[in-house]
């Protein structure tokens, strides 16, 4: 009988690897590279697409992305979903939307009805909603950014032109912000210029793609949640809590400020002189003139080191330095204090490492893309194990089902033969799980 068995699951993966390298053969793609390329890069990239593809183990879905256009597949999910606290999120994004929307004046009624019945259907159908699930947050902070400018001013705080400054002078002795932009240079504007008005508007789609193709899956979503929430709860500490930045003191002094007056470039007029760009009028519209603390360039800087850290803890320091570079680029133009570099950098910190505790799927070291992953582990362990294979039997079930409508998969499953060792991790995966959804939180009692 177990001879019987063998043979036939021997035959199993004969065929199956038959079937994936008749199906290498035919991508389409790869037998019409353009003749001017050079035969050993072809051959090369042949090489890697096949090595990528026979990674993939035919038995695992686990890196697979959802295909499936049929509403009742999401309805399902949510039958079966065991609602917990971490599903608050959606009624806290709700209502950032509905505020938005309500005082934004563009665009009209029936464009805003639009596009709110178009996200809701994406939102059902499986193959949309693995990517605007996790994208929620991004897109939230998106429309109470460009909201802001709405907001009338008699319903909006006072701007706190002082108190920056201060706290500046309390704690470093001095203006970094006046001392760093003191000297100008034509070269200096150059190195000010790569971080702050190149990178930094490139590197989160830089960043997503590396989380995407190097990390666990699930890695993207818990990337785009962090980043998205990090924006949001800073938009709306800049709204309540408005400050005037380093250029206001340099042109204003410390007069009072209000809402009319328009936003500055401040040092990035001598990049607009010198390259022609057009950062002038783009700060002349902003909708957050007065949005200097927490800095979100800090923020998006300090969250893609700590997330790229994360898959590459080698080039962490290369991480730093980037980070080091953008906070000297911000006090160069006069755009922001060190307070609010700082503040920045502490609000990522709290996003990531909140993520990467309850939610943010583990690395292997002997893994390299995700397609490498047959299992994945989340959250920290609490003892220094992880799950073995055997331990992870019934995740891998054909039967087993996934979830998708929470937040990061921090839940665990309670088995009588769950090793003593094991106590105390994080769960794997589902490997019936989508590499965009992954996102279960509280779908099973939770183990300490």
């Amino acid at each position: 009988m177990t001879t019987n068995k063998t043979s036939t699951y021997l035959a199993f993966l004969e065929n199956s690897t038959s079937d994936m390298m008749h199906g290498a053969r035919k991508i389409p793609g790869l037998a019409a590279l353009p003749k001017f390329i050079p035969h050993r890069v072809r051959r090369k990239w042949r090489a890697t697409k096949s090595r990528i593809r026979s990674r993939q183990s035919p038995a695992s879905s686990l890196s697979s992305l959802q295909t499936s256009f049929s509403i009742s597949d999401t309805l399902r999910s949510l039958r079966t979903h065991p609602w917990s606290i971490y599903d608050g999120q959606y009624l806290f994004l709700g209502i950032v939307a509905i505020f938005s929307l309500s005082v934004s004046e563009a665009p009209g009624p029936f464009a805003k009805t639009f596009a709110a019945a178009l996200l809701m259907l994406g939102l059902l159908l499986p193959v949309s909603r693995q990517a605007l699930l996790p994208a929620l947050p991004v897109l939230t902070w998106l429309l109470l950014f460009a909201s802001c400018k709405y907001v009338p001013a008699d319903y909006r705080p006072a701007i706190w032109v002082r108190v920056l400054p201060t706290l500046e002078n309390v704690l470093y002795g001095a203006n970094l912000s006046n001392i760093l932009s003191a000297h100008k240079h034509v070269v200096l504007d150059l190195l000010a210029w790569l971080p702050y008005g190149v990178v930094h508007y490139v590197s989160p789609v830089c960043v997503s793609a590396a989380m995407f193709i190097w990390g666990p899956p699930g890695t993207l979503p818990q990337w785009a949640r962090a980043f998205g929430y990090m924006n949001t709860i800073a938009v709306l500490i800049q709204l309540v809590f408005p400050c005037s930045p380093p250029w206001y003191e340099n042109t204003y002094g410390l007069a009072p400020a209000n809402y009319s007056i328009p936003g500055d470039a401040a040092g990035l007029k001598a990049v607009d002189k010198l390259l022609g760009t057009g950062y002038e009028s783009m700060f002349l519209a902003s909708p957050m003139v007065f949005g200097a603390f927490p800095s979100l360039h800090s923020g998006w800087a300090t969250l893609e080191a700590l997330f790229m850290g994360h898959l590459f803890p080698r080039l962490f320091p290369v991480y730093c330095f980037y980070v080091m570079w953008l906070w000297w680029s911000t006090m160069y133009f006069s755009h922001h204090y060190a307070v609010d570099l700082v503040a920045g950098s502490l609000l990522a910190g709290v996003a990531f490492f909140w993520s990467r505790g309850q939610f943010l799927p583990r690395v292997q070291p002997e893994k390299t893309f995700r397609w490498d992953y047959d299992y994945v582990e989340v959250g920290e362990p609490q003892d220094g194990t992880s799950y073995g294979l055997l331990d992870i039997y019934e995740e891998f079930h054909p039967l087993s089902d996934s979830d998708d409508w929470a937040t990061g998969s921090s839940s665990s499953y309670s088995t009588g033969n769950r090793s003593p060792s094991a106590a105390g991790t994080r769960t794997p995966v589902d490997d019936a799980r989508s590499s965009w959804d992954g996102e279960t939180v509280g779908s099973d009692t939770e183990m300490r």
